[in-house]
């Protein structure tokens, strides 16, 4: 059975369009992340989806029942959806107890005290913080109190789990602690989660569906590895880069030559095989840093580039060269000690490279099958 079913979704808030027609079907037990931009909508579904935001039409069905239609102006309390929400503020009772906070949900179901008891100590556990029971939020950490918001909103078992944005307070190693759990949790549970945030890597990592918006819009929604590797829109493509690791990104224009076609671009020409390479256009290619291959000395295939700056991370550099007027930035492994200027042979995966249409913006269906001796003969 699906979790929840999003059938044309359209919200206005005073006036202005914010959801517009979102189509998207979560399955039991997926873990999916509603990711864009601020402002793109994704906060509004989540609200939508937990009842605190009417919508102005569509359908939302929870678990097989319908709790909200736009057509018939129905909205089902947010306290009969069987869903609980997670805020980005945490929202804790400062003047109860962890234990209190934890428990005040099934006060108000009127549980039996021992019921409470064994189901608050039994959230404690899973979130691994027993020994915070007697204390007050004030006297917590930042991550201290995101486990027991987590924890206040896993006691009475929901099937469906909405998180808005929670690690965004948090400092990155904690950021990165509260990952590790969320994911543990996703897994000891079963739990259907929706998670709202901006932060591409942690889409990526936790999610086993990632949902893109921009501009009210569900772009792309697909697996982490599918929507990293093959996103469906150039801009898709541009959001899921980081400034520390950039989209390379260049121009170039497909032209047929009988029964070939053939894609020129800066770093040379490539043959195409696919169902969209039958034909003109201007093209944009993209590849990922991690997918461009460093040489020290020319390799079949390779380019020469010029080391424009070394930028050290640790375990890995990512290295901006140059070719001709064309920058690219290639990560490597490691700490190579590469002095600027210094000329380094380049090789790219064929299979990694995407091709976009540049007027519209959308994947081709194309593949590189080869790379033509062009590249070498142009710097010969």
């Amino acid at each position: 059975m699906n979790a929840i079913e999003l059938r044309q979704i359209h919200v206005q808030v005073q006036q202005k369009h914010i959801l517009k027609g979102i189509d998207l079907t979560i399955e039991e037990g997926d873990f999916v992340t509603l990711l864009g931009p601020s402002g793109c909508g994704k906060t509004t579904l989540l609200r939508t989806i937990a009842g605190l935001q009417k919508l102005n039409g569509g359908t939302v069905v929870i678990s097989g029942n319908k709790v909200a239609d736009g057509s018939l102006a129905f909205h089902l309390d947010p306290a009969k959806r069987g869903v609980s929400l997670v805020f980005q503020s945490y929202a804790l009772w400062p003047h109860m107890t962890v234990f209190d906070n934890v428990a005040f949900g099934l006060q108000v179901r009127k549980q039996p005290k021992a019921e409470i008891r064994k189901s608050v100590r039994a959230a404690l556990d899973k979130m691994r913080i027993p020994e915070l029971a007697d204390r007050y939020p004030g006297e917590l950490s930042g991550g201290q109190q995101q486990r027991v918001a987590i924890a206040r909103a896993i006691v009475t078992n929901p099937s469906i789990l909405l998180l808005d944005e929670p690690l965004s307070n948090l400092d990155a190693k904690l950021r990165t602690e509260m990952r590790a759990e969320l994911k543990r949790l996703h897994r000891e549970l079963g739990t259907t989660i929706v998670y709202v945030t901006h932060d591409q890597h942690e889409a990526i990592t936790l999610s086993t569906k990632v949902a893109v918006f921009f501009g009210g819009e569900l772009v792309q929604a697909d697996t982490p590895r599918e929507l990293y590797r093959h996103p469906r829109t150039l801009q898709v493509a541009e959001f899921m880069g980081s400034s520390d690791h950039p989209l390379n990104r260049v121009e170039g224009m497909c032209r047929v030559n009988g029964n070939e076609s053939i894609l020129g671009t800066p770093l040379g020409s490539f043959r195409l095989a696919g169902p969209d390479g039958g034909a003109d256009r201007a093209v944009v290619l993209t590849l990922r840093p991690e997918d461009i291959a460093l040489h020290e000395t020319r390799v079949p295939g390779s380019i020469p580039v010029k080391v424009e700056d070394v930028l050290p991370a640790g375990g890995e550099t990512l290295v901006r060269a140059s070719f001709g007027q064309e920058k690219l930035s290639a990560r490597v492994m490691g700490d190579p000690d590469y002095v600027l200027g210094r000329v380094l042979y380049a090789t790219f995966r064929e299979d990694r490279i995407n091709l976009y249409d540049r007027e519209t913006g959308s994947r081709l269906d194309t593949k590189l099958t080869t790379i033509t001796p062009v590249l070498e003969e142009m710097h010969r």
